[in-house]
């Protein structure tokens, strides 16, 4: 950490800034300038309450040098972490794709889901018995009998499920279905006591990233669950709010590289709510395994005009399938598979 005191600080003020450095249990480090005075406070800054020195009276500005987030950084480990799901690994050479319908309807659906992100060469599927809607009137999933659905059809064909977690009470329910993957939605980002609990768990967890958050933001919401002991944790970036009123939101790619660099945890995307259409999904799944990313949340239904919810954005069967020949070819072309 760089302090750096006001040109008018006087000699007791630059004394407090060191007595409180050494108190903190770091090393101060005095640099006197032609016009100013810098202190280098060395030492683990993470340690510190935030505005540890602001607030003093000499202080202008405090520099920070080592991330507020430690244990998902890679600083803390360099290599590409591979989690795994099931015997699915997620991370490393290997693109996954994570399919299946945005909300569980029936089993009958659930059944010819599961077939479909089969038959499509999917190893997971993806489904929401619990959902966050905007609107209070709108369909807010089957609940616990939903789960009994998913947990059926998946099973025939070998696919962990992925599902999304709104409630701390549920959390019991989730553990007893045997629920293989832990999402955490958008609008909970940052439900700091859900992210507690769930970094209590030895359950993988993917994170999406809030709609209006920064990567910093979705960085330090990862750290709350890793402080925890859970540090199976998924960044999944499923676009960001804008000006814009074309499309339901902004893909964010340029995250995906950023991320890399400042983690080692693995990285998807969602391109289904990036996008809103079924027709944008394909052009957006492309990009974002073009630009690195570790896999795909894609909305596929057997039938997505009959949709209970997000039918505009959901593939059909067909489309699935002919999606994942163009992005194996892809993911070749980068030395990976799918």
């Amino acid at each position: 950490m760089i302090i750096v005191l006001k040109p008018q600080a006087s000699e007791s003020e630059v004394q407090q800034v060191l007595d409180r450095i050494e108190s903190l249990g770091l090393t101060p480090n005095l640099t006197r300038g032609a016009e100013r005075v810098v202190i280098g406070a060395i030492g683990d800054e993470r340690k510190l309450a935030e505005g540890a020195f602001e607030s003093m009276t000499g202080v202008e500005q405090v520099l920070p040098i080592l991330k507020p987030y430690k244990l998902v950084s890679r600083e803390f480990k360099s290599t590409d972490t591979v989690i795994d799901i099931a015997g699915v690994p997620l991370g490393g050479k290997t693109v996954q794709i994570i399919s299946g319908p945005c909300s569980v309807e029936s089993q009958e659906q659930m059944d010819l889901s599961a077939k479909a992100v089969h038959e499509a060469g999917c190893r997971l599927m993806r489904g929401g018995a619990f959902k966050p809607r905007t609107s209070p009137y709108a369909f807010q999933g089957l609940g616990d009998i939903g789960l009994d659905y998913f947990k059926n059809a998946a099973s025939k064909y070998n696919l962990p499920v992925v599902t999304e977690l709104m409630d701390v009470r549920k959390i019991d329910l989730f553990l007893e279905k045997g629920v293989d993957v832990i999402q955490i939605g958008t609008r909970n980002m940052q439900n700091f006591d859900l992210l507690k609990e769930v970094g209590r768990l030895d359950v993988p967890v993917i994170l999406k990233r809030g709609m209006s958050a920064t990567i910093k933001d979705w960085l330090m919401a990862a750290e709350y669950i890793a402080a925890q002991g859970n540090q199976r944790i998924i960044f999944a970036e499923r676009g960001i709010r804008t000006f814009e009123t074309q499309y339901r939101n902004v893909l964010d790619v340029t995250a995906i590289p950023v991320l890399k660099k400042e983690t080692h945890l693995p990285v998807i995307i969602d391109p289904s709510h990036a996008g809103g259409k079924a027709w944008l999904v394909p052009a957006l799944s492309r990009a974002a395994v073009a630009v690195g990313a570790d896999g795909l949340l894609i909305e596929t239904h057997p039938c997505p005009s009959e949709a209970w919810c997000d039918a505009d954005q959901a593939l059909n069967p067909q489309q699935l399938k002919d999606l994942m020949q163009d992005l194996a070819g892809i993911a070749h072309i980068l030395g990976r598979d799918l």
